[in-house]
């Protein structure tokens, strides 16, 4: 039987927009034929007439209800799981106007804006018994579940170390206006919350998932260093060095693996966007390594290169994974939100909740190193509160 998942959709904006489209896809052109999505209402919280636009615009199927606030959405009686896609300084408040009305979340990344606000999410999700996910699309990707296989399995041998990167290379000063949401400390904007939790999540999902959750153990130090614009105090350049306590995929005794983790505005890791300057994402192991090319957020294609000892030129592996359907990708992590709801799941074992929050507390040290505050209301565990 074909499980459907009818969605309602939190905000009006462009990533919203490219959610809903992947969404509203046959799924079997991406060969799945056990779950199917429904757009059950869609919300703007400055009109009705924004959430009518956004469905005509879309072509989104009725009935499909639309609302000028979010708290009617949440209690439409005839949505299942809310998609927020507000700016993540107001993630918290969001997510927990949808578990207070009981619906299942599915919340844009980062998380939230600091790790407490996570913590708090989980618990009443558990408490609700209600299925609850960050939207780190990327994980869900063939190409990426195929990478920690790889991993897994030894093909690179120990992976001691990754070096990851996503930059832009746009001025800030030109590029966006004082309250645009990138560059907005109201918005908790900057280069980490935005770009480098996706840097993060290779260094992640290759040196802590594609180890057994019991031998999963956070970063044991965090060293950063960050450049902020002049505009607004928000970070335009952030690198973290991460070390952890453990190797993947053995956890060798005594050895720790660490990696470097790179996010900036100025300056780009694919300058010409043609893929010139090569992978933006290295993991290297005791016997080869494993590149990843395109954005870290979307990657396209992997290379594995064996140590001389592993093999010979000859066996390079040169692989190349599109999105089928000239779609944007985002439907890999819908189906997942469906099979855990129809499954009866709390959470995914892609992207379970300790690790959300393990990588929250990370960006919370680099914040911290960095003299990055953002307003109180925003960092606030205090639920409601008007923002």
């Amino acid at each position: 039987m074909v499980f459907n998942l009818r969605w309602g959709i939190l905000a009006t904006g462009g990533i919203a927009e490219t959610f809903v489209e992947d969404l509203l896809r046959d799924p079997t052109g991406r060969g799945v034929t056990d779950v199917t999505h429904t757009v059950a209402a869609v919300a703007s919280s400055s009109s009705k007439s924004s959430a009518d636009s956004f469905v005509q615009r879309l072509q989104i199927p009725q009935p499909c209800a639309t609302y000028g606030s979010y708290a009617e959405a949440v209690n439409d009686a005839s949505v299942q799981v809310i998609y927020i896609a507000t700016p993540h300084s107001h993630h918290f408040q969001h997510a927990m106007l949808a578990l207070e009305a009981g619906k299942h979340v599915l919340c844009e990344k980062a998380f939230t804006v600091n790790a407490a606000q996570a913590k708090i999410l989980c618990e009443i999700a558990m408490k609700k018994g209600l299925f609850l996910m960050e939207a780190v699309w990327t994980r869900y990707f063939p190409l990426s579940i195929e990478v920690r296989r790889l991993v897994q399995t030894g093909a690179i041998g120990e992976v001691l170390r990754v070096i990851s990167d996503l930059s832009i290379g746009d001025e800030p000063e030109t590029t966006w206006n004082a309250d645009h949401r990138m560059i907005n400390k109201d918005l908790a904007g900057g280069a980490l919350l935005d770009l480098g939790v996706y840097a993060l999540t290779w260094v992640f999902q290759i040196l802590y998932h594609t180890l057994p959750r019991s031998q999963r153990k956070a970063p044991s130090q965090v060293t950063s260093h960050m450049s902020k614009y002049p505009g607004t105090g928000a970070d335009e350049e952030t690198t973290m060095i991460v070390t952890f306590p453990t190797t993947t995929p053995s956890a060798l005794p005594g050895r720790t693996s660490h990696a470097v983790a790179m996010t900036a505005f100025r300056v780009a890791t694919d300058p010409d966007n043609r893929g010139s300057a090569g992978p933006s994402i290295q993991i290297h192991g005791t016997k080869g390594h494993i590149q990843i090319f395109g954005p870290a957020y979307r990657p396209e294609r992997y290379r594995v290169v064996p140590s001389s000892e592993a093999g010979d030129l000859t066996t390079i592996q040169d692989v190349h994974m599109p999105v089928p359907g000239g779609a944007r990708g985002m439907f890999w992590e819908a189906d997942e939100v469906a099979r855990c709801v129809r499954d009866g799941k709390l959470e995914s074992e892609s992207l379970p909740w300790d690790e959300s929050i393990t990588i929250m507390e990370v960006m919370d040290k680099v914040r911290q190193q960095g003299g990055l505050t953002y307003p109180e209301r925003i960092e606030s565990t205090d639920y409601p509160l008007t923002l």
